[in-house]
């Protein structure tokens, strides 16, 4: 359960194409991702998933039955949004609960359920309490655990850690991977950010102005970007992209070198440059150096190194890691 195929879906308001004409094909038990920028279209996606917007043409297949026309409630999708959406004046037990009261479950049912909801997502010592007692990841995986106790066939994300602080974020990205090694229950996870989408997701699902620019596993995506726009969208920091001269001297009209894949020398090598600023992370520094010719690049390189506005530094760019893309911005294959 919970494999869901898009066939030729599109999304139309007035005469805007928000969402041209795409397939996607979700297994059974994937974590996917959509990610790419703000207004690309990966929201309106989800929302056309899970029956809260009408398609303008063609079919969702949920489970290999035709759910296009099915109104939210009978998808069997539970979707968690960026507002947690809790009742304020109910209990976290009462909160979990609540849809299984609204569709008549028995009261040993929902105590099962609810219990259970808790213990996976360590809430338990919490049932008791009101939202307000909460923090927001707290309050943020009481959102799920409603979702939870629906077993649902798929669960949809849209963008659930927002709301949240940089180490809060990183948390909660760590429970929702492990609670989907639990529940093995297919889950579609929307988000803006590329960090998220590389360290969470199965599969990963590019978006730009509602087109699919590309379709694979983070790695697949990080190791060969089938354009110009996934080469810059995944990692961080962001490939290096170059043109002019040095990018024909690689028989591309651009190339792509990513930070981690520049060598550093204070002596000798490719690109002689200026040093305008050093981020010194300790286990890495992060050097952005002012290229004659070439422009502005950034180097990551591993550990601490002492450097400061102004050094001269050269870069030399790993052959084997670097990307060339063709006039149209399409990666030109080795």
């Amino acid at each position: 359960m919970g494999s869901i195929t898009l066939e030729n879906v599109s999304k139309v308001f007035g005469e805007a194409v928000i969402i041209p004409k795409l397939d996607l094909e979700i297994n059974e038990g994937e974590f996917v991702v959509f990610v790419g920028p703000s207004g690309c279209g990966k929201s309106t996606l989800l929302r056309l998933i899970a029956g809260l917007e009408d398609v303008s043409g063609g079919r969702i297949v949920i489970d290999g039955t035709d759910a296009t026309e099915l109104p939210p409630a009978k998808r069997r999708l539970a979707m968690v949004f960026q507002s947690y959406a809790l009742y304020p004046h109910m209990s976290v037990r009462k909160n979990i609960a609540f849809p299984l009261k609204m569709a008549g479950a028995s009261q040993a049912e929902i105590d099962k359920k609810v219990s259970e909801a808790a213990r996976v997502l360590n809430l338990t010592d919490y049932l008791e309490r009101k939202p307000r007692q909460l923090s927001g990841g707290q309050r943020q995986r009481v959102a799920i655990g409603r979702a939870i106790v629906r077993q649902p066939s798929a669960f949809l994300f849209d963008e659930p850690l927002s709301n949240l602080d940089a180490a809060l974020r990183v948390n909660m990205r760590l429970e929702i991977s492990e609670l989907h090694q639990q529940l093995k229950t297919t889950m579609i996870y929307v988000t803006h950010d590329q960090v998220e989408a590389m360290t969470m997701a199965d599969k990963i699902v590019v978006l730009n102005r509602g087109n699919i620019e590309q379709v694979g596993s983070p790695l697949e995506l990080y190791r060969n970007p089938r354009n110009l726009f996934v080469a810059g969208f995944i990692g961080s920091p962001k490939m290096n992209l170059i043109t002019g001269p040095t990018a024909e001297g690689y028989g591309a009209t651009t190339i792509g070198v990513r930070p981690e894949h520049v060598v550093l020398s204070q002596t000798e090598g490719d690109w002689k440059g200026t040093v305008t600023v050093a981020e010194h992370l300790g286990s890495d520094t992060f050097l952005h150096v002012d290229v004659p010719g070439i422009g502005l690049l950034n180097a990551r390189i591993g550990g601490e190194m002492p450097l400061r506005h102004g050094d001269t530094v050269y870069l030399t760019p790993q052959r084997d890691r670097v990307h060339r893309f063709n006039a149209e911005g399409m990666a030109i294959k080795a």
